[in-house]
């Protein structure tokens, strides 16, 4: 009968370190201003590069607004991690200025109008 009764409070204590340790953080849905995205390859590239920081569930671009959704854990990130993230990208977001190797590396449709970049528009 003792063994029974040490099992089943091995079981719980089990159990309840286990709930404890999956406890996960608060998730957190922000908005970004992400001026300087102006096609399709730039929302891919920062939708690609936002998959692989840690704590990002989801992210999703709007070029045409200029602005990007970002769901990430608060535990495992912050919003200044995620907009610096994407000024690694070679993008400008909200305060923090796009890194200025990344953007040189952009295509030149990516890149600003005042540098020579924009998407070709054929009339």
């Amino acid at each position: 009968m003792r063994i029974v009764k040490l099992v089943m409070v091995l079981l719980f204590a089990g159990i309840g370190i286990t709930m404890g340790q999956t406890k996960k953080g608060t998730m957190v849905t922000a908005k970004i201003s992400t001026p300087t995205v102006q096609c399709e390859q730039c929302k891919n590239r920062i939708e690609r590069y936002l998959s692989r920081e840690e704590g990002v569930q989801s992210s999703k671009v709007d070029f045409k607004k200029g602005i990007t959704t970002v769901k990430f854990f608060s535990d495992r990130t912050n919003i200044e991690n995620v907009k610096t993230a994407i000024a690694n990208a070679g993008y400008d977001a909200d305060n923090v200025t796009a890194n200025e190797e990344a953007y040189a590396k952009l295509p030149t449709c990516c890149k600003k109008p005042e540098d020579g970049g924009g998407e070709n528009k054929k009339h």
